[in-house]
């Protein structure tokens, strides 16, 4: 699985020369005092996925954890990607928390989404997209023009990928009846929903009122499912200043059980009047 994304590649890189150093038993004091010329704060930048690696610095990790020839190449070729920018990498209007989500949103292989608010960004028209952005922010012709056309561009590439990813949405009952831009744009909105919940694979299900309470009342989340073993499937949770990323088994593994019993709970859109 290509992996997309100089953030998206640090995080992959930095997890497995983590792993390659726990398996040898060191510690990042000992990696550092081992004359490298790789600090220990660099070191934890370097595992944390938070800086570009140079190729230099990986053979040299590589050489000290006793890696053979064909993992410190593999490991090298991906240093490259660690300063290699994709689309967004560079755009001043994504901020730098969500420029992750989009990088694993690029490469993933199936995302889950539960949303009891508002379309998600991938399923949403043009108009309904600016009537969002212009309830969050002063509406500044300029600046919505941006938002929006980054929305059409994550939309496009992602609807571009081969193959393409899985997905599966569930929105609570109220984000169909919410008349965001009003009752035309709203219309619209859910016109598209039906349209692209009839592809083969895309999922689009709703959580009707008369299913009471449900599992996920505490709010939105996603999951991400990703092909490589190397890399960890992804709850992704946001707010208005930033966002969480869980990885840690148990962690997605109640996220999933979550969004089981709601899509046991939710019905086709296609079944939904």
């Amino acid at each position: 699985m290509p992996v997309t994304g100089q953030r998206v590649v640090r995080r992959t890189l930095g997890r497995r020369l983590t792993r390659l150093r726990v398996a040898t038993g060191k510690s990042r004091r000992e990696v550092a005092e081992a004359k490298l010329g790789i600090s220990e704060p660099t070191l934890h930048r370097i595992e944390t996925g938070k800086v570009p690696v140079t190729v230099a610095n990986v053979r040299a990790l590589c050489w000290l954890y006793g890696v053979d020839d064909s993992i410190t190449e593999a490991l090298s070729d991906l240093a490259l990607g660690t300063s290699q920018e994709e689309w967004w990498d560079a755009n001043p209007v994504i901020p730098d928390w969500f420029k992750l989500y989009v990088g694993l949103e690029a490469s993933a292989r199936r995302i889950c989404t539960y949303e009891g608010e508002v379309v998600p960004g991938e399923l949403q028209t043009e108009q309904y997209a600016r009537a969002i952005y212009g309830a969050e922010q002063a509406v500044e012709a300029e600046a919505a023009d941006r938002h929006v056309k980054l929305r059409m561009q994550r939309q496009s590439a992602l609807a571009a990928r081969e193959p393409q990813p899985r997905l599966v949405t569930v929105l609570g009952e109220g984000v169909l009846c919410r008349q965001v831009g009003g009752p035309a744009v709203l219309a619209a909105q859910i016109e598209k929903l039906r349209e692209v919940a009839e592809q083969d694979h895309i999922d689009v299900l709703v959580l009707p009122w008369t299913a009471g309470a449900h599992a996920a009342m505490a709010g939105a989340f996603r999951i991400m499912d990703f092909e490589d073993p190397e890399d960890p499937d992804v709850v992704y949770l946001e707010s208005h200043l930033g966002a969480l990323y869980l990885e840690e088994d148990a962690e997605v593994a109640e996220y999933r059980r979550i969004f089981d019993l709601i899509c046991a709970a939710a019905i086709p859109i296609a079944d939904y009047r």
